[in-house]
C-alpha cells in the first residue's frame, strides 16, 4: 500500500466517524468536550452554525451520527450524541447577540423561497447574512414545514420550535408570505428573482385507494401526515377508542402515540414486514411499545370492513418473509385464514411521495420517471439554472438534518450564481490541526476512557403524558448526567499522528495499545495486509493508516477502525514519533472563500 496522505483534509474527517456521518458535518467531539466543561453556550453555537436547529435536532434528529460512533466498537451503546445536543440547548445562555444578522446594506440580489421548512430556512439564514433580500412563501400560517405539522408536541414543544425558527425569521432581510399558496411557479419566475429555491417537502401521504371498502369507510380512514397536521392545527381533537395504524416508519409511531393521547384506548400498529425490518428508528419503536401500543407484523391489508356505512374493522392476510440468494425479500402468504381486527378509525402511514402541483411542463423544469426534479447532485440546480431544490423535494423523503445539509449546499450555489461564478467551484472546508501537548506525557484533552454505560434520559410519568398531547415526554439529561454521558466520548477528533522519521521501531506502542491496532509489518497489497495484522482489519469502510518505509523495511500500519484515540502510544513512545493532534473540520457555508 502507498503511504497515507494525512494532508488530505478528508482523511482525518472520515476518522471522526460521528462528524463524517452527520450530513451537516457538525463538530460533535468538540461540542461534547465543551459540555463536559459546562460551556453550553459555545457548544450550542458550534451546533447552530452547522446544523441550524440544535434545540429541535436535540429532540427529534434521526441520529445518523450515533450508529457511526466509535464507542459502539468497544461496547453496545453509542454516545447519546443527540441528547447531548439538547443539553447544550437547554443550558445555554442568551445567544441572540452571537447569531448571524442581516447587514443593513443589501447586495441587490433577490431570492424566492417556496416552502418554509428546514431546507428553505437554512438557505434563508445563510443568504440573509450576506445581504440578500429573501421572500419566503408558505401556505401555512407559520413557518416550520413538516417539523411543525408532522412532529407531535410531546416530542417537540412548540416553544422550542418557535424559538429556533424565529432566530432566522428575525435576523432581517427575510419577508414572509404566510397563508400564501403558490399555485404556479411561473408566477414566481415572472417576478424577476435572481434565484428560486423550492423546499416544499414530500407533502403527499400514500393511500390505499384500490383496497375494498376504502371509499365507503372514507370518513374514518385518514392519511397519517394529513391527520397529524390536523391535530397540530387543532382541526382534530379526538379519535375513536379502537385505532389501527398502518405502516412501520416514524410517521406511524407518531400517529399511534398521538392517537393514544386523543382518546385511543386500543391502538395497534400493523406492519406488512417483519418487525426487525421496520423503517422507524429503534428508539421511536421503543417509545411506542412503552406506551402499551402493540406492533403486529407480517400482516398485509386485504380490505376495510364497512357495515351499514360504518367502518368496523380491517381484514388482513398473514404472510411470512422469504429471501432469495441476493437477499431480496418476498412476502409469502402463510395459508392461514384472514385476520379480522376491529377498529373505529384507521390511520394510513405507509409512506410519503413528492407532489408538485404548482409545476407543469410549460415551466421548463424537467422531472425524472419517479416524479422528482432532474438535479445536479453537487449544486442542486434544476434544468433551469437559477431554480434549485432541496430537502425532501429534491430526492424524496429524508429527514431534518439532510434538509439542512441541502440548504447549506443550495445557498452556496445561489451565492456563486448571483456572483456570476461557476457553481461547481465550491469553497473548501476549513481545517485546522492543533497539537495537544501540555507536557511530554500530558495532554490538553482528557484521554481517560470512562467505563460508564450510556445514561438513561428521565421521562415524565406515562399516565400524565397520555392525558395531554402537549406534555413533552423526555425531560432531557440533568447537568450531572449530561457530563457523565459526555465523558463517554472517545475524542475521535484528536488524531494519533505518526512521524516515521523519529521512530526507532522499539514496538513500545504495539505493547501498550489496548486494542492491538498498531502493527509494524512488511507492506503488501491492501487485501493481504488487512489479514496479516495482529487483529485482522475486516471493516473495509475504515481506512488503514500506513507510514513511509522504515529503516528495517517494514511499515507502520494502524487500523483506524478500532483505535480509541487514548494517546497511550504517544505517552509510551520514547522518541515522540507518535503525537496527538486535534483535527477540526468545518463545512463551508455561503460566503466562505
Amino acid at each position: 500500500m502507498k503511504p497515507t496522505d494525512i494532508t488530505n483534509p478528508e482523511y482525518f474527517h472520515k476518522v471522526v466517524d460521528c462528524q463524517y456521518a452527520c450530513p451537516a458535518h457538525t463538530n460533535v467531539p468538540e461540542y461534547i468536550r465543551l459540555i463536559l466543561h459546562e460551556n453550553y453556550t459555545q457548544a450550542y453555537m458550534i451546533n447552530w452554525v452547522s446544523n441550524v436547529f440544535p434545540g429541535i435536532l436535540g429532540r427529534v434528529c434521526d441520529r445518523p451520527c450515533e450508529p457511526a460512533c466509535r464507542r459502539v466498537r468497544v461496547e453496545n451503546e453509542p454516545v447519546a450524541i443527540c441528547r447531548l445536543k439538547r443539553v447544550a440547548s437547554d443550558n445555554r445562555d442568551e445567544v441572540q447577540p452571537l447569531l448571524f444578522r442581516a447587514p443593513k446594506k443589501k447586495n441587490g440580489k433577490r431570492v424566492a423561497l417556496i416552502g418554509a421548512g428546514p431546507a428553505s430556512l437554512t438557505v434563508a439564514r445563510d443568504l440573509a447574512a450576506l445581504g440578500y433580500e429573501l421572500d419566503l412563501f408558505d401556505d401555512q400560517p407559520v413557518a416550520g414545514g413538516f417539523i411543525r405539522s408532522q412532529i407531535p408536541s410531546f416530542r417537540l414543544p412548540e416553544e422550542v420550535l418557535n424559538t429556533e425558527l424565529n432566530y432566522i425569521l428575525d435576523m432581517g432581510g427575510i419577508t414572509t408570505h404566510f397563508n400564501t399558496y403558490v399555485s404556479d411557479i411561473r408566477d414566481i419566475m415572472d417576478k424577476g428573482y435572481d434565484a428560486i429555491f423550492v423546499g416544499t417537502g414530500a407533502p403527499r401521504g400514500r393511500d390505499l385507494p384500490g383496497l375494498p371498502g376504502r371509499k365507503e369507510g372514507d370518513k374514518k380512514i385518514h392519511v397519517g401526515i394529513e391527520w397529524l397536521a390536523a391535530v397540530v392545527f387543532q382541526h382534530v381533537e379526538k379519535v375513536g377508542k379502537r385505532v389501527l395504524v398502518l405502516g412501520g416508519g416514524n410517521t406511524a409511531m407518531d400517529c399511534c402515540r398521538t392517537a393514544r393521547r386523543l382518546g385511543g384506548e386500543d391502538v395497534k400498529v400493523i406492519v406488512r414486514s417483519p418487525m426487525a425490518e421496520m423503517k422507524a428508528s429503534e428508539w421511536e419503536i421503543e417509545d411506542a411499545v412503552k406506551e402499551d401500543i402493540p406492533i403486529i407484523d407480517n400482516h398485509v391489508p386485504l380490505e376495510f370492513v364497512v357495515e351499514n356505512g360504518t367502518l368496523i374493522g380491517m381484514r388482513f392476510q398473514k404472510v411470512k418473509p422469504e429471501y432469495d440468494q441476493s437477499g431480496k425479500r418476498s412476502l409469502v402468504p402463510t395459508g392461514e385464514d384472514p385476520v379480522m381486527l376491529e377498529c373505529d378509525e384507521v390511520l394510513l402511514a405507509i409512506g410519503q411521495q413528492n407532489a408538485f402541483p404548482f409545476i407543469d411542463e410549460s415551466s421548463g423544469i424537467e422531472f425524472n420517471d419517479w416524479g422528482l426534479p432532474v438535479l445536479d447532485p453537487v449544486t442542486l440546480q434544476s434544468s433551469i439554472p437559477n431554480i434549485f431544490f432541496g430537502g425532501d423535494s429534491a430526492f424524496g423523503p429524508g429527514n431534518i438534518i439532510i434538509a439542512v445539509a441541502h440548504g447549506h449546499n443550495a445557498a452556496i450555489s445561489i451565492d456563486l450564481l448571483c456572483q456570476s461564478k461557476d457553481t461547481h467551484d465550491r469553497p473548501e472546508p476549513k481545517v485546522t490541526l492543533a497539537g495537544q501537548k501540555l507536557g511530554f506525557h500530558d495532554w490538553i484533552y482528557d484521554s481517560q476512557i470512562t467505563e460508564d454505560e450510556r445514561q438513561i434520559v428521565p421521562t415524565v410519568e406515562k399516565a400524565k403524558t397520555l392525558r395531554d398531547r402537549l406534555v413533552e415526554v423526555e425531560l432531557g439529561f440533568p447537568v450531572y448526567t449530561g457530563k457523565t454521558e459526555a465523558k463517554r466520548c472517545l475524542n475521535c477528533d484528536v488524531q494519533t499522528v505518526f512521524d516515521y522519521g523519529l521512530c526507532i521501531e522499539c514496538d513500545a506502542c504495539v505493547d501498550v495499545c489496548p486494542t492491538s491496532c498498531i502493527n509494524f509489518i512488511e507492506n503488501d497489497e491492501e487485501e493481504a495486509l488487512r489479514e496479516k495484522l495482529i487483529v485482522p482489519a475486516r471493516n473495509l469502510d475504515e481506512d488503514l493508516y500506513v507510514s513511509e518505509i522504515l529503516p528495517t523495511g517494514r511499515v507502520m500500519v494502524k487500523d483506524e477502525n478500532v483505535c480509541l484515540h487514548c494517546g497511550m502510544c504517544a505517552e509510551r513512545c520514547p522518541t515522540a514519533a507518535w503525537d496527538m493532534i486535534k483535527y477540526s473540520y468545518k463545512s463551508p457555508i455561503a460566503g466562505d472563500s
